[in-house]
């Protein structure tokens, strides 16, 4: 989950719902077919996802229907819209699910549209991983570790790249929630008077970051995977992540955040390290185990998302592309797909 803005707009709840008529929900047919074919424990039944419409979020959306699909489920046609509508339309019976849910970072918008009443997040399709990064070139000559380095004018000068004598750190993008968290952790660790916080559209300032590295010089950016920058900048080859002296989150953020929720890999990185995952309503999955299982098995390794990331941005952008992708990924995947669905289908029984 990038921390992206969110904003909830009755109107556009309203036109989701007059989209999406409500299906339905037919027995489940359980019986194994004669003669060693496939069970198709899904047959005759309708689900009917949302999606963001963020591109990149549609891949794991598309890997999850093809599941289903497979499974017997008729998948309805994704409906697209921002997370708080996703979660209203799921808590009003309209939509079944999204495979853009995050366990930690999405906890607000849930208990919004009403939380553990209506909705369970289930499975853990990827990590989300947020955090501050410089080129390992000059973490290596430097010793740089840890974000309060950069307290030290000579060590911060090291990332002036118009001169002014201060760091020039690349943040996120305005509107996105990092931005506020950035300002926020600049002062919490004393940095204030020795870098500088860039932003503008995100995608947008990389490529002068990029230049900047290739060109030898250092750098210093907000990251967050899963994103193409990971394939062009690879982490522990490219760039590092650094540690932060303890976690601070902003008094207005909805939820107590600790050490532990912002610890990755054993750094403690200063921003909530998350998963996504499918966010569904509890009569979808009372109703629907082999749903369930299926969603609570689906892993995709988060360097294949990246990859995902990075095909989008190369000009493979259209929806029919990402399931495309979605549909090459599965095949790759086949034996380890199968026991996915093989384990979904015994939830039938």
């Amino acid at each position: 989950m990038k921390f992206r803005g969110f904003s909830i707009l009755a109107m556009l709840t309203a036109l989701l719902v007059s989209m999406i008529a409500c299906q339905p929900t037919p027995d489940v047919d359980t019986d194994v077919p004669a003669g060693g074919e496939i069970a198709l424990p899904g047959r005759g039944i309708i689900v009917r996802p949302g999606s963001t419409n963020w591109l990149e979020e549609r891949y794991q959306s598309e890997v999850v229907n093809i599941g289903l699909e497979e499974l017997g489920y008729e998948v309805a046609e994704m409906q697209e819209a921002a997370y708080p509508v996703l979660y209203s339309a799921i808590a009003n019976g309209d939509l079944d699910f999204t495979a853009n849910s995050a366990h930690k970072t999405h906890t607000a918008l849930l208990d919004n549209a009403g939380g553990d009443e209506v909705f369970d997040t289930v499975g853990s399709l990827y990590p989300l991983i947020q955090g501050y990064q410089i080129d390992k070139r000059t973490a290596d000559e430097y010793q740089i570790t840890t974000f309060e380095r950069l307290q030290d004018p000579e060590i911060a000068q090291l990332f002036d790249s118009d001169g002014d004598g201060l760091a020039n750190f690349m943040g996120c993008e305005p509107g996105w929630y990092c931005e506020q968290l950035i300002s926020h952790q600049m002062v919490a660790y004393g940095l204030e008077e020795t870098v500088e916080v860039n932003t503008g559209q995100y995608n947008a300032l990389l490529p002068e970051l990029i230049a900047r590295y290739q060109e030898g010089g250092s750098i210093l950016f907000y990251a967050f995977y899963p994103h193409w920058i990971a394939q062009v900048l690879k982490p522990d080859e490219d760039v590092v992540w650094l540690e932060v002296p303890f976690t601070s989150y902003p008094d207005n953020y909805e939820e107590p955040v600790s050490e532990a929720d912002t610890t990755f890999e054993g750094q403690n990185l200063g921003i909530i390290q998350d998963s996504y995952a499918v966010a569904a309503s509890d009569v979808f999955l009372e109703a629907n185990p082999v749903a369930k299982r299926w969603f609570e098995q689906v892993q995709i390794p988060i360097e294949d998302v990246n990859a995902e990331s990075l095909r989008i941005r190369d000009g493979e952008n259209t929806a029919e592309d990402v399931r495309r992708h979605a549909e090459e990924w599965i095949e790759v995947n086949r034996e380890q797909v199968d026991a996915w669905l093989e384990d979904a289908r015994q939830a039938a029984n």
